[in-house]
């Protein structure tokens, strides 16, 4: 039964985005006591909740930062596939933390609807305008990687959805110093806080699948099983798991069923360079069998 772990000749190592980390980190630190500081002195709930949101950003950048650093280690002992998981582990704990933070300022939002307090417009616009400056800029130096890595895309989400809040907390203070209404500041607080949970639901489910081996989206399960049945001589396929072992990477394992044999290395390598070419994954493990076995009950679940 001969066993054939194969992967892509090129580099597996993701790009760097260190640069961008270190400047999105300063820039929004600094922006974090400014809003603080306004926040408090001109009693707006909106700007004190944005600024807890954006400390908790600069939070979540400095632990994604930190993953994105560790996938990059090569091989150490006991962690065979280097800590290439910490970053599907970092979005997970970005996700979780930031939908707690907007669990906590929906509620003291709640409070001020029926308390509410006046606040300086003109404040309040002036400190969200650069607020949309640094988000935006911020946002654009993380855009290229949203795609590829999910934890990249959650530093990109978090910068465009306060973009997009701080556009929000402007267009709430035109309309307090339009109309003098204060309960405008409270709701524009839970239009924050719903915003950003929306776009963090996302995250959240999809870094859960990464943490439970979920095939990962974007490979259709039953079509690489299509594939590799449809390979001349297998007659059978079973094992079959495809996961994350990153927010980049994507491994696969299965057991081909070829009465005849294996029909050698050049078969086992265009499955290789076939299941990365057209399906993105690129740690292959190829198990050759000649029949006449017996599937467990769990073997048999993953054959579909």
């Amino acid at each position: 039964m001969p066993i054939s772990h194969q992967h892509h000749g090129h580099s597996h190592e993701p790009p760097s985005y260190n640069r961008a980390f270190a400047i999105a980190t300063v820039l929004n630190l600094g922006f974090v006591c400014l809003e603080a500081l306004f926040g408090f002195l001109n009693n707006s709930l909106a700007l004190i909740a944005d600024a807890g949101h954006n400390l908790s950003d600069v939070l979540g950048l400095l632990l994604a930062w930190g993953a994105s650093w560790l996938s990059r280690r090569r091989f150490i002992h006991r962690y065979t596939y280097g800590l290439r998981r910490s970053s599907i582990l970092a979005a997970l704990a970005n996700a979780c933390f930031l939908l707690l933070a907007m669990g906590a300022i929906a509620l003291e939002a709640f409070k001020r609807l029926y308390s509410p307090v006046p606040i300086a417009g003109y404040v309040v616009i002036g400190v969200a305008l650069v607020g949309i400056a640094i988000n935006t800029g911020t946002a654009l130096m993380f855009i290229s990687g949203r795609k590829s890595d999910l934890n990249i895309k959650a530093a990109f989400l978090h910068m465009a959805s306060d973009a997009l809040v701080s556009l929000g907390v402007v267009l709430g203070g035109i309309a307090i110093m339009t109309t003098g209404w204060l309960w405008f500041d409270p709701v524009i607080t839970l239009i924050i806080a719903i915003v950003i949970t929306i776009s963090t639901w996302n995250l959240l489910r999809d870094s859960v699948d990464l943490a439970l081996d979920a095939v990962p989206k974007g490979i259709d399960l039953l079509a690489v099983r299509t594939y590799l049945i449809e390979l001349p001589g297998v007659v059978e396929v079973h094992d079959l798991h495809i996961w994350a072992i990153s927010t980049t990477e994507v491994a696969l394992t299965a057991h081909l069923v070829m009465p005849t044999g294996s029909l050698g290395d050049a078969f086992l390598t265009r499955i290789r360079m076939e299941l990365h070419d057209n399906f993105g994954i690129e740690h292959t493990t190829i198990q050759i069998e000649k029949g006449g076995f017996l599937l467990s009950c769990s073997q048999e679940s993953c054959c579909g």
